[in-house]
This record gives C-alpha cells, sequence and structure tokens, in this order.
C-alpha cells in the first residue's frame, strides 16, 4: 500500500462513520439509463457517448464524472472561501476531460479544473489564489482519480462597482 493510501486510511479511521452515500444505475432501454440516488428526489438520465453508440443529447458517465469534479471543486472551495472570510462575487467552474486509448480501453489522459472567480479586492489575490490551489487539492473526488487534474485559475478583480470599457482585470494563475 502507499503511502499516500496509508495516510487516507489513517485519516479515514480518525472521523466518525457515516452515513454511506448510495446510488443505484439502471438501464432501461436499449440505449439509455438512468442514475438514481437517496440523497437526490432528481432521476438523471445518461447514455454511452454518441461516438460510442448512445443516444443524442443525453448526460454520459463521463459528463457525470466531469460534473462530480465541478461539483465537489466548487463545494470544496466555497466551504475554505468561508472558512477563511474571503468575499468574492462569482465563481463558475469549467472542468475539461480529454479521452485518449490505452491499452485497456479509454481513459481521461487529462483533466483540467478552470474555475474563473471574481473578487473585489486585488489585494486579496494571493490569497485567493492559494485558496483556490488548496481547493484543487482537497476535492475528494479529484484525488480518487487516476489521472491528476490539472488546475487552470482566472480571478477576475472588479475594480468598481459601475460597470465601464476596463473596470476589470483578468488574472491567470497557472497551473499547481
Amino acid at each position: 500500500m502507499s503511502s499516500q493510501a496509508e495516510n487516507q486510511g489513517e485519516f479515514c479511521k480518525s472521523i466518525p462513520e457515516g452515513d454511506p452515500y448510495l446510488v443505484l444505475a439502471r438501464w432501461t432501454s436499449g440505449k439509455s439509463g438512468m442514475v438514481i440516488s437517496e440523497s437526490a428526489p432528481t432521476v438523471i438520465h445518461f447514455a454511452a457517448p454518441p461516438r460510442f453508440g448512445g443516444a443524442e443529447g443525453s448526460w454520459t458517465p463521463e459528463d457525470l464524472l466531469l460534473g462530480a469534479i465541478a461539483g465537489c471543486y466548487t463545494t470544496t472551495f466555497c466551504a475554505l472561501a468561508e472558512y477563511s472570510k474571503l468575499k468574492y462575487l462569482d465563481l463558475a467552474v469549467e472542468v475539461r476531460g480529454t479521452l485518449c486509448k490505452a491499452d485497456r480501453g479509454y481513459c481521461f489522459g487529462d483533466i483540467a479544473i478552470r474555475p474563473k472567480l471574481t473578487i473585489m479586492d486585488a489585494d486579496e489575490q494571493p490569497r485567493t489564489f492559494r485558496l483556490l490551489q488548496k481547493a484543487a487539492a482537497a476535492c475528494l473526488v479529484s484525488r480518487l482519480l487516476s489521472v491528476e487534474p490539472r488546475l487552470e485559475p482566472q480571478v477576475r478583480v472588479l475594480e468598481s462597482q459601475c460597470t465601464f470599457a476596463g473596470a476589470d482585470k483578468t488574472h491567470s494563475g497557472g497551473t499547481v
């Protein structure tokens, strides 16, 4: 067992055991299925990607995985920002994955997490980038992947309450 797995095992042993998460997927027809969660009333219909014979216009397992990464990163960052009392105006998180063919079939060869955050105070940028990086490292879903997602943050400083040409500046923080 790797030291990372040992450390995660120690961490998992130190917190009280909670209720397990339960999701059920059922194939409903020749081309699609549905996912049901105990914790959510909404059913999500899914299909294989169209390039693999799936139906157009449906969520795919790949979409759901990238959505799980985006959702996990977003909630992790929001919790860290709240705890750190970081004020921000807007957060949008794009997650892009690239499929590649491997010996054992298809896999994600690259995943990029691209949070776009708007803040009011330019002096908060260094702390903001640290929190964005910390969220990437702490995201539970990302830590379970075999490919480590790249973080490509953008922080926009809104310098005035009024909107006019040149009122905001966007800065990229590079990759982790």
